[in-house]
């Protein structure tokens, strides 16, 4: 939540009035001193599991509350059950955390100004959700996918304001077309679930192989399939980026990868005209930005490669984009894991919008011994990395929606969707259990040929973990790889247990 500075206010005393500590309060703004100036914002971070409440002083009044919390009159209402205006010293109110309005009609425009006379600058379909940044003469102020903002009248939609006792985060859903029985495409999975995803990013580009400042199609789609996905993104108010890579490429694989990388980084020209060819996809098909992700690299190349994130942001800056980055986990700056090692965190996360922490090489790697692609122990130990390293509101956390089955005979592992895993269980009578600690469900079978396995995957409950441990550690949302694999329940419990935030904002 944003508080205002008033007269009087020391860190201290907000501190007390919102239940948490003066040092919570730097760290979340990186303030340099405890010194604050009237009009001042400063960010409230949420108490896991307790809402902000304010004891209504004399003299208060609804507007002045509304100016002071960064909210609206009618959000206090709602919250509050209040039909009136009218409260009183001593009362008890809840501060809204997150407020957004559910269009509720087929069609709706969100317009450049709080009046019909204005021109549109969207079109939402019933049931998008929009968060209400302002109020005006019975126009709410909303923010928009691309980073916008526009205006919608309060006769079209329903007003929702929140508090904090459950996590309020945004939901990125990663996308890819099918590849086979076992890997299924996210179409469905995504159209079904619009009103639970805040992004949607589009696993489609590939480094070209040819020349690395250039950007091949991974899959084989039209221009017209982007075109209905971003049409479908943009109207239920889903930020919609095309995802860049240096994977899977064959023949080369990750030797080729790394090259492809040299080359592209090797130069101030390469990476430049690379930023410039970002910009014209963007443009091509109304994407909001683009999310790069680079897992393959030589270290020696790392300084290069974090000048690549800070050249794009300079080219993107000028439009608006929004620049996301995946990057793989890390766990401290000494030597960790030639996978990770050559991502400058600081330098990244300085430069990018949003910097999307991929977990999920805890286990499956090759070689690897069972165990799931992310546990609560390993997300908790890279997040407390990653915070020392940028700002909370960055920082995304990219968890698996799917499994791996271990062959321990063979030493050898495979991807397994939540639907191949419970097949696997009923077909071989296997248990399910729940590994406490790790907040993981696993099971373990033998196979026709006398193989013994033991599976790792997602199911509902290992998802929830996931994204209230993101939560408790202040961090801004969670992306989901991939849209398709996932165990349908997490939708109705993102429905009924969270609260799904909107991207919109640029903190660049």
């Amino acid at each position: 939540m944003w508080y205002t500075v008033v007269a009087g206010d020391s860190l201290y005393q907000i501190a007390r009035r919102f239940g948490t500590t003066v040092e919570t309060l730097v760290e979340a703004n990186k303030l340099q001193s405890t010194d604050l100036n009237i009009g001042q914002v400063i960010y409230i971070p949420p108490v896991p599991g307790r809402a902000f409440q304010y004891t209504v002083r004399a003299g208060d009044t609804l507007y002045g509350l509304a100016r002071l919390f960064g909210t609206t009159i009618q959000a206090l209402a709602e919250l509050n059950g209040i039909e009136n205006t009218t409260i009183y010293a001593g009362q008890r109110i809840l501060i809204p955390f997150y407020t957004e309005v559910i269009v509720n009609t087929p069609m709706a425009n969100v317009r450049n100004g709080p009046g019909t006379n204005f021109a549109s600058v969207a079109v939402m379909q019933q049931g998008a959700r929009l968060p209400v940044v302002g109020y005006r003469n019975g126009w709410y102020q909303v923010g928009l996918f691309n980073g916008t903002f526009g205006w919608i009248s309060e006769d079209i939609v329903t007003l929702d304001a929140h508090d904090s006792i459950r996590p309020v985060q945004p939901i990125i859903g990663f996308y890819t077309l099918a590849e086979g029985p076992g890997l299924p495409g996210s179409y469905t999975s995504f159209a079904d679930n619009v009103s639970q995803l805040s992004g949607v990013y589009l696993f489609f580009y590939q480094i070209s192989r040819n020349d690395p400042t250039q950007i091949d199609r991974f899959f084989q789609f039209t221009d017209q399939d982007i075109r209905v996905i971003v049409a479908v993104a943009h109207r239920n108010n889903i930020k919609v980026l095309p995802v860049v890579h240096n994977l899977l490429y064959r023949p080369g694989g990750t030797a080729l990868a790394r090259d492809l990388v040299r080359q592209l980084v090797s130069s101030p020209q390469n990476r430049r005209a690379f930023a410039q060819n970002l910009v014209q996809l963007v443009e091509r098909y109304n994407f909001d930005g683009v999310n790069i992700d680079i897992e393959d690299a030589y270290t020696e190349d790392s300084e290069n490669l974090a000048q690549l994130y800070v050249d794009i942001a300079e080219a993107f800056r000028p439009h608006g984009y929004f620049l996301s980055a995946s990057v793989p986990a890390r766990i401290s700056d000494e030597p960790f894991n030639p996978f990770s090692d050559p991502f400058d965190y600081a330098t990244i996360g300085s430069a990018v919008d949003e910097f999307i922490v991929m977990l999920y090489n805890e286990y499956g790697w090759p070689g690897s011994p069972p165990g799931p692609p992310v546990s609560i122990p390993w997300m908790r130990r890279v997040l407390n990395y990653t915070k020392t390293k940028m700002p909370w509101y960055k920082i995304a956390a990219a968890v698996s929606v799917f499994g791996f089955d271990f062959n321990l005979t063979t030493n050898t592992s495979s991807y397994v969707s939540f639907d191949r895993a419970i097949q696997l269980a009923e077909q071989y009578g296997a248990t399910i259990q729940f590994d406490m600690n790790r907040q993981t469900p696993w099971f373990s079978y033998t196979d026709g040929q006398g193989q013994q396995h033991q599976v790792w995957f997602e199911n509902t409950d290992s998802i929830r973990a996931k994204v209230q441990t993101a939560w408790n550690m202040g961090i801004n949302g969670i992306a989901l790889w991939r849209l398709g694999m996932e165990d349908p329940g997490i939708w109705d419990m993102l429905a009924n247990e969270t609260v799904v935030k909107k991207i919109i904002e640029n903190f660049r």
